[in-house]
């Protein structure tokens, strides 16, 4: 057998241990409650919804019901990740191994994401058969940037603080004061849940397009560097172990 063939195989066995082993942790302790309480929050919703004729079923609609469920489904893993590494004394082979644990983190949260996305893609499949017609990909895709924000946000506080409970009440009230503002930035480029479905009557199109274009622009640049600052901190092995 070539040489190369082995290191394939090698590589691609690797990858099966790693991704097994962060799936473990995604769905382990208390993830699976986020989990059912996101799709039963959500579903609680779209059935009134549904049922008030007051509301006229819209893709703007669709993407606040399917915001708070994403969000409590980035929450968990993110926010806990390190603390379960430290809990099961994982932290110290991390550590062991140089650069290795940026490597961990980078397949954990890009596992998350991708979990996260599909989830939301069989959530919004339900919105599109209950309400109104719209691109199911471009709805999860949009709602992907304020969801990544969140969960590079939660990454970066569990590397500061190191403790998910204490991680968890920082990014509760970081997260009201994000919510509160929302409603004060409701057509603002810096409106962290600005809704791109949802079209202002007072605002011109053109200048509507390039408020989302450029908002979608920042909460990307926020989301990455809170990922570096993150990663940056996990350098620090005698603050974790």
């Amino acid at each position: 057998m070539k040489p190369d063939t082995l290191s394939v195989r090698k590589i691609l066995s690797i990858i099966i241990k790693l991704t097994r082993y962060n799936l473990k942790i995604i769905f382990g302790n208390i993830f699976i409650y986020f989990l059912l309480g996101s799709i039963g929050f959500y579903l609680l919703i779209s059935v009134i919804t549904f049922f008030d004729s007051s509301i006229t079923p819209t893709a703007a609609i669709v993407y606040y019901l399917l915001l708070f469920p994403g969000l409590l489904l980035i929450f968990y893993p993110t926010t806990f990740g390190i603390q379960y590494d430290s809990d099961t004394r994982m932290l110290e082979v991390l550590f062991g191994i140089p650069d290795y644990r940026y490597k961990v983190w980078l397949v954990r949260l890009a596992i998350i994401y991708v979990l996260v996305f599909c989830i939301l893609i069989v959530l919004a499949f339900f919105g599109l058969i209950a309400f109104t017609r719209f691109s199911i990909l471009n709805m999860v895709f949009q709602l992907m940037f304020p969801i990544f924000f969140i969960g590079s946000l939660a990454f970066m506080t569990s590397t500061l603080v190191r403790n998910g409970y204490g991680a968890m009440v920082i990014l509760i009230i970081v997260g009201m004061v994000f919510w509160v503002l929302s409603g004060i930035l409701v057509e603002s480029q810096w409106n962290l849940f600005l809704n791109p479905f949802r079209v202002p009557e007072n605002v011109n199109e053109i200048i509507w397009a390039d408020i989302k274009v450029k908002n979608r622009l920042y909460i990307l640049s926020g989301t990455i560097l809170m990922l570096l600052f993150g990663l940056f901190n996990m350098q620090k092995r005698e603050k974790f172990v």
